[in-house]
């Protein structure tokens, strides 16, 4: 979540959304914002997003037509996602 945090700027500069999503509580997600300092909405999942999307560590690219462009299981690096993006973008 940190590496997302420190790049937030770089997303947002190509009009990409950054969203958590977990099955943890909304007071667990508090202290998690505040403890590593996140401006980034998390969500708390009751179980729908993890039926219709997977659960564990996955980082998805999702378009605004809600189409699903590149999916990747664990933490990818930043700068691949990125790419990924501003190649959607250009196409």
């Amino acid at each position: 979540m940190q590496a997302f945090q420190d790049d937030l700027a770089r997303f947002e500069k190509l009009n990409a959304q950054v969203l958590g999503v977990s099955s943890d509580t909304l007071e667990t997600h508090r202290d998690f914002v505040e403890k590593l300092g996140l401006s980034f909405p998390l969500i708390a999942d009751d179980g729908v997003i993890r039926k219709l999307y997977g659960g564990g560590r996955i980082t998805y690219l999702i378009d605004q037509a809600g189409i699903i462009r590149f999916l990747y299981k664990g933490m990818p690096d930043n700068d691949t996602l990125l790419r990924k993006i501003n190649n959607l973008q250009s196409h």
